[in-house]
């Protein structure tokens, strides 16, 4: 096996009758190099754009986040949540109701969300780091105060230094009217605050506080969510583990990733589609290999003709130019790691590849995994 690898090696390497083979063999690793390059590259772009949005995601998702299985609302007994608070790694947890909405202010009217969280909820996301504006003063006074996401304060044209002109929060009632009664209830929430935290909910949510959501849509001792903060993020198996033992089959358990499933999902069909579309460029480009062997068999033919005088077998020859085409592969792709690693850095350090303006990275953003190579 070695005399016949040392054979290969000295045929591509080695000169050839005519320069052109020689640049057909170099077209044909040149290509492949790009190729690699390519897919390497268009996979850590996604690789950088999953891990810049999730993570911004992530920022106003809470650790564990219990849902009902069926329906919208869901009921925990005051022993449950005894047993749910001593879990061992369990630091705090946040009834929230979060429901549709219709809101008014000076004549503007929008469609959006409201998110009604109790006094624990500041143990849980820390709302206040993500304040751009105002105060946070829910569950603090018997006023009822509101803080609006970026997106909806824009939208509704709020100022939240004015403190006499309420937000009027307008719900559709749960239960039927009475002959001549409204269809819906609306109650008034003073703006207080504004945050954002740079994802779909700085759009369109309106944080209130959890009795102001109970009254509004006419809730007893439902909820729509149990939010759950952990000392530690290394015990969020065992600590899913122990809500399902406690609250059973009626609920679903979610991480931080799984709240954001269907965005990610996306970005992982988009990810992959383009990785397929770019193998199959270089796939086209691979064939270039086959006429860059076929050059170097024609060349070598008065050799063949001699290793078959010696002894040398058809399957033999087959595998001189086999690690001839491997070889080519092997050059082209080491190549392509190193034009691909040269890129991430360059991209990395000095943002060779920028974004328009109004985006919230000035350079596309970037990250290799060993696995994409």
């Amino acid at each position: 096996m070695s005399l016949i690898f040392n054979i290969a090696r000295r045929y591509l390497f080695g000169k050839k009758s005519t320069n052109i083979i020689n640049i057909i063999t170099g077209v044909s690793t040149f290509g492949i190099s790009i190729g690699a390059a390519a897919l390497i590259l268009i996979l850590s772009v996604f690789n950088g754009f999953e891990s810049l949005l999730s993570g911004m995601f992530n920022a106003f998702n809470p650790e564990i986040k219990v849902l009902p299985a069926s329906g919208k609302t869901l009921t925990i007994s005051d022993e449950d949540l005894a047993q749910i608070a001593s879990i061992d790694g369990v630091k705090a947890y946040s009834k929230t109701i979060q429901e549709v909405a219709a809101f008014e202010y000076k004549g503007s009217q929008k469609i959006g969300e409201i998110k009604g969280v109790d006094k624990n909820y500041g143990e849980v996301i820390n709302l206040d780091s993500f304040l751009l504006a105002g105060q946070n003063k829910l569950n603090v006074s018997k006023i009822a105060n509101g803080v609006l996401g970026i997106g909806m304060r824009n939208k509704l044209s709020v100022n939240i230094n004015d403190r006499l002109s309420p937000i009027t929060v307008y719900m559709q009632k749960r239960k039927k009217k009475l002959i001549g009664g409204k269809d819906f209830n609306s109650y008034d929430l003073y703006p207080s605050g504004v945050f954002s935290v740079k994802s779909e909910t700085d759009q369109n949510t309106i944080l209130c506080s959890y009795e102001f959501a109970k009254k509004l849509i006419g809730y007893d001792t439902e909820f729509t969510a149990l939010e759950i903060s952990l000392y530690d993020e290394s015990k969020e198996e065992s600590v899913k583990l122990s809500l399902k033992n406690i609250l059973g089959e009626r609920v679903i358990i979610k991480n931080k990733i799984e709240q954001d499933e269907g965005f990610l999902k996306i970005m992982n069909i988009e990810k992959w589609v383009s990785f397929l579309i770019v193998s199959f460029t270089l796939f086209l480009v691979a064939f270039n290999l086959v006429g860059c062997l076929w050059m170097i068999v024609l060349d070598k033919r008065n050799d063949i003709a001699v290793l078959k005088t010696m002894g040398l077998e058809n399957q033999g020859i087959a595998k001189i130019f086999f690690i001839v085409g491997f070889l080519i592969c092997l050059i082209g792709l080491l190549f392509g790691f190193i034009i691909a690693i040269l890129l991430y850095y360059l991209q990395t350090k000095f943002g060779i590849v920028g974004i328009p303006d109004g985006f919230m990275v000035n350079a596309y953003p970037i990250k290799l995994k060993f696995s994409d190579f």
